[in-house]
């Protein structure tokens, strides 16, 4: 397979080879561990020297990158014992920790830097047709038991098991009989690819593709042109050069080509690429106006970005900011406690979680903010130091950040509305609290010694308890917090610009008295109750002002509430745990999966008017029906379709004064590969109706039936209602970490129909 293509480089020839390297997890648990790159130059094998056979492996492909040097806190740890040149770092994709490792010698950590980063290079140029051949290979090492290049009939019945394929022994063996084109009784790779085709071949595709085709053996560019045209309702101006580009890059058959025509191949490769996807491929890049003023924009934030784990006892690191930054976070978070040796620290306070410096996580923010996205990065601080822990902090921001912080105005004057994104490009903005107005800072009207007694954190998290609640909270805490009374040090104050936390009396308070650049946070079970007293108030709100709303602090597990009611509210700033996988980051990471995944999208236009009036108070996920699958089944996979957004109720909303369109999805034909190599196919038609398309999430999740217990999660996909292709799409998807599973997919066809 791949690597035959690969063998000549001389670092990976010296990792095919092997090397003993230390593995290393804290300055005490340091053990050696033998590493080296299997022959298909896509799985690195490694076992302990004292385990006997016992060992373990990994793919390439779950490697996102290769940090060298000392760029983790536990190398860090280490640095007075191994120099930088011999460490590195393996930085896996979703939420699996790293694999911090030291070479011998810094020729031999080279050697793994350099091929893991051609290897993972490699992979990211490979394209979807390569993919399904590496893929299919792994299943081939799998069946291939005895390791001889070949796989007998025996070895195909344990792969069909493995495939979780459902299928007679009669025609197992037919199937082999019939791929074993040298008739050795046994399959080579050729033979074998020649069975997996079989095996998985498109019945569902294939039909698509007989219906349009004229000979029933190619699409001619006629065909092809009408199928674009009816089904995938592509623009009737453009359709012919559409289909002989498609025809030029996607078809593999020279003579099809030459005709100018199509075969079921290449049928099947345009349907998987991302031009057959199912998000419309113009709206994954930049297409919004990012000219708006900034409260006019969701922004994909975190909470508590330090923590790892749970908020009692988990670890606290910078890979935190790290991982959130680079899915396109653009609001992080850090919980400030003053420090030993005048170093202000960075933990969940009153709890077991472990503490970090805040200057390691300032210099994390200045590194990363910037890698994923040129637009703004808000930086939400909870302050609970001393002034003099307080300057401090002001003076690492001010030194490590430099010119990425703001600290005035973009054009040193009073403003009288937020900038925007494209205007904040590169800046770092600081939340917190602030000594008088933005207007007293820029007139010069503060005595330069200025100090402000009171809360300096309107966002004690730990302090917002309910009473309900109370005796619960005094089992998670150390001890019961009490809203932090101190001094706010103007060098920190100074730092504040367009973020200024305060504390929220009213909507009307907030409607007469408060400036554009006030902020107020909510824990999640406070922005319920504004909802539901005065849902219409929190949207206008929101359209003059920035809000954040965090989860409740009794979820210690850093479990999330759903954030898609917060955003029917206009709130801005959700705050979620990212590093706990589920609904609620599926619904975050689909919403700013379009404009380019750059962590800002641009509000529907009646939230950003205050001439519109838009009430939420209903708000609830429609769930559909589940497609039923027979019981026999090795696996009973079902798809269930999740609609997010506002459903309609009316007797309260009127959704004429807002001119929002109503809309029906006809979702037809549920079929493809489902995590395995076979195929389930369902010809079940889902309709539904929704009302706000501006503000829906589409979450398509497959699960494996268990009627004995609860149902296995095998993959899901969510993207906003408005970035849907029409037409026959595949939905390619992705694990519960929000990675890809490829070669899982589904296959649907989308219609949207306006309603009269």
């Amino acid at each position: 397979m791949l690597h035959t293509t690969r063998i000549g480089d001389d670092n990976l020839q010296s990792m095919i080879v092997g090397t003993v390297m230390r593995k290393i997890k804290s300055r005490t648990w340091k053990k050696q561990r033998y590493f080296r790159l299997q022959e298909d130059c896509m799985t690195i094998w490694y076992k302990s020297k004292k385990t006997g056979n016992t060992h373990s492996t990994f793919s390439v492909s779950d490697v996102e990158a290769v940090r060298e040097g000392h760029q983790s806190e536990v190398l860090l740890s280490i640095a007075d014992e191994f120099p930088p040149d011999r460490c590195f770092t393996l930085v896996f994709r979703g939420r699996r920790g790293n694999l911090d490792l030291v070479a011998d010698s810094a020729d031999e950590a080279q050697s793994w830097i350099k091929g893991m980063r051609k290897l993972i290079e490699n992979l990211e140029n490979m394209g979807d047709s390569e993919k399904l051949d590496q893929w299919i290979g792994d299943w081939f090492k799998k069946a291939d038991k005895n390791n001889d290049g070949r796989m007998n009939f025996q070895e195909v019945r344990v792969l069909l098991k493995m495939m979780n394929v459902e299928m007679n022994e009669h025609h197992a063996h037919r199937l082999f009989m019939m791929a074993d084109k040298s008739q050795t009784g046994s399959l080579e790779d050729d033979e074998f690819v020649l069975f997996y085709k079989m095996l998985t071949q498109r019945e569902d595709v294939l039909r698509v593709f007989q219906e349009y085709s004229g000979d029933g053996q190619k699409l001619s560019l006629s065909d092809l042109e009408e199928f674009l045209r009816e089904e995938q309702l592509e623009d009737v101006d453009v359709v012919q050069q559409l289909a002989m580009e498609l025809i030029e890059r996607y078809e593999p058959s020279d003579t099809a080509k030459t005709l100018k025509a199509m075969s079921i191949d290449g049928f099947l490769i345009y349907l998987m690429s991302p031009v057959g996807s199912v998000f419309r491929p113009r709206q994954q890049n930049l297409y919004q106006d990012m000219n708006q003023p900034l409260c006019h924009y969701f922004i994909s934030s975190s909470h508590n970005t330090y923590l790892m784990e749970d908020q009692l006892r988990g670890p606290s690191s910078v890979e935190g900011y790290i991982r959130a930054l680079k899915r396109g976070c653009r609001c992080v978070e850090v919980d400030c406690w003053d420090g030993t040796n005048g170093e202000p620290i960075v933990y969940h306070g009153h709890t077991f979680t472990s503490k970090i410096l805040f200057k390691d996580v300032v210099s994390t923010l200045g590194k990363y903010a910037f890698k994923v996205s040129e637009y703004p990065v808000i930086l939400s601080m909870e302050n609970h130091c001393s002034v003099e822990q307080q300057r401090v902090m002001a003076h690492h921001l001010n030194t490590i950040l430099g010119d990425k912080l703001l600290k005035s105005t973009l054009d040193r004057k009073i403003p009288i509305s937020f900038p925007s994104p494209e205007e904040l490009k590169g800046k770092i903005l600081l939340k917190g609290k602030k000594i008088g107005g933005l207007e007293d800072s820029l007139s010069g009207l503060m005595e330069p010694e200025d100090t402000l007694t009171g809360e300096v954190s309107d966002e004690d998290e730990a302090a917002e308890i309910d009473e309900d609640n109370l005796h619960m909270y005094q089992f998670h805490f150390l001890s019961l917090p009490q809203k932090s009374k101190q001094r706010l040090s103007k060098e920190l104050s100074d730092c504040v610009v367009y973020c200024k936390s305060v504390h929220f009396s009213s909507f009307k308070h907030s409607r007469m008295h408060s400036k554009f650049y006030e902020i107020s946070s909510f824990t999640e079970s406070k922005a319920r109750k504004l909802l539901r007293e005065a849902g219409a108030e929190f949207v206008l709100h929101n359209a003059r002002q920035l809000t954040r709303v965090y989860p409740s602090g009794l979820r210690t597990d850093s479990s999330n509430f759903n954030p898609q009611e917060m955003w029917n509210t206009g709130t801005q700033i959700v705050a979620l745990n990212f590093q706990t996988a589920g609904l609620e980051m599926d619904l975050n990471d689909g919403l700013f999966s379009q404009n380019g995944g750059c962590g800002y999208v641009l509000k529907p236009e009646y939230m950003r008017r205050l001439d519109k009036r838009f009430d939420p108070e209903v708000i609830s996920a429609q769930q559909l029906p589940k497609v039923n699958i027979k019981e026999s089944s090795v696996v009973d996979p079902f798809v269930r379709v999740e609609i997010h957004g506002v459903p309609l109720d009316q007797a309260n909303v009127t959704f004429n004064s807002i001119s929002v369109a109503q809309t029906a999805v006809f979702a037809h034909a549920f079929m493809g590969c489902v995590c395995s190599g076979f195929n389930p196919v369902w010809y079940d038609t889902l309709r539904f109706t929704i009302h706000a398309p501006e503000l829906a999430l589409v979450r398509f999740v497959v699960e494996d039936y268990d009627k004995a217990s609860r149902n296995d999660f095998v993959g899901q996909y969510t993207l906003p209602f408005s970035c849907i292709q029409q037409g026959y799409r595949h939905i390619h998807l992705l694990s519960r970490d929000g990675t890809s599973i490829h070669p899982a997919s589904l296959f649907v066809h989308l219609r949207v129909t306006k309603l009269v």
